[in-house]
């Protein structure tokens, strides 16, 4: 995924409010604009960080400017919680994630289990459909090793449970992990900061699904998932 028009170097000068950021351009010209996570974004607010922003000029858009990517951990890592379904679709469709690039038909946010809605949906060529649910990860404490969740997530464990009973209906579930950072080549889930999604995870993985991570290269210029990553679905993250 390349940004197009290029993204808008600045220095943050806070994020608050889970929506805004307060941050200086290049120029000196002091902005404030809209954060597109609502997460905790632990490891990834401090003030004076270098930040990348996109810029959109739309009528109705209270604010110009978008939080995109932050420079920490010597690492550009990418923030925006709204790319990793896109991110995702092109690891499949680039033949990274186990077979699901065989799949013809890709569709985005179908209903499905308890008022939920699933990320993507493949099917065709008369095989059962396979349904895939996407989080983005950008959580690293320990060099090379992204973490999820980052804080506790009660949504995340219910969706975990609706995939669960799609495997166990007879289709195929896939839980997939978008890294927006380069500099890891392992991922777990954070037993310590979520103990409850922790379990659910166990749950679903028992129940028969499926769950990768993908790593990608992460720039001013683009997002390029590139390679599965190793997951450990047994080591117990360190307080």
């Amino acid at each position: 995924m390349i940004f197009a028009p290029p993204l808008v170097p600045a220095t943050l000068v806070q994020r608050y409010k889970r929506f805004l950021f307060d941050a200086v351009l290049g120029d000196g010209t002091a902005i404030t604009g809209s954060c597109p996570n609502t997460g905790s974004m632990r490891g990834l607010t401090a003030p004076g960080s270098r930040i990348w922003l996109s810029e959109h000029d739309g009528p109705l858009r209270k604010y110009r400017h978008r939080f995109e990517l932050i420079e920490a951990d010597g690492t550009v890592v990418g923030v925006n919680t709204g790319l990793p379904n896109r991110l995702a679709e092109e690891a499949i469709r680039a033949g990274l994630v186990s077979d699901l690039a065989s799949y013809p038909v890709v569709e985005r946010e179908r209903k499905y289990g308890r008022n939920s809605r699933i990320d993507l949906l493949l099917s065709g060529d008369g095989r059962a459909p396979t349904y895939v649910e996407v989080k983005n990860v950008h959580f690293s404490r320990t060099r090379g090793l992204a973490e999820f969740p980052d804080t506790a997530t009660a949504r995340g464990a219910k969706h975990l449970e609706e995939l669960g009973d799609v495997a166990e209906a007879g289709c195929r579930a896939v839980m997939l992990y978008v890294v927006q950072r380069g500099d890891c080549d392992r991922f777990r889930i954070c037993r310590d900061l979520d103990p409850v999604y922790a379990i659910a995870f166990e749950r679903a993985r028992s129940r028969g699904v499926e769950a990768y991570a993908v790593g990608c290269t992460v720039s001013a210029l683009e997002i390029r998932p590139d390679a599965l990553i190793a997951m450990d679905e047994t080591a117990i993250a360190a307080l």
